[in-house]
């Protein structure tokens, strides 16, 4: 199984955004990441490059969590709230 992450970054006047798309092969997601830099300090590209990709696959992640935890109850568990937290395992 593989799943194809692709990450866009842009710069401009000291923003950056980000783009993170994941293709699972049967869903397509997509995290979104935005970094400003202060007027006061030195604008160095590659830390806003690093906050906006990062917010944006911390996006895409909590995404992610949210799609497991439909397809759990889905499955029949019980919603995330009330599921007891095992000491080992999958848990979500």
């Amino acid at each position: 199984m593989e799943w194809k992450v692709h990450l866009r970054l842009s710069e401009d006047e000291g923003r950056t955004t980000a783009r993170v798309e994941l293709d699972t092969g049967s869903t397509a997601l997509t995290g979104r990441g935005l970094a400003r830099c202060n007027p006061d300090d030195d604008d160095v590209p590659v830390i806003g490059d690093e906050l906006a990709a990062g917010r944006a696959l911390s996006d895409l992640g909590q995404q992610l969590v949210r799609a497991a935890e439909r397809d759990l109850e889905s499955a029949g568990a019980p919603p995330a709230s009330r599921r007891p937290r095992p000491g080992y395992g999958w848990i979500a």
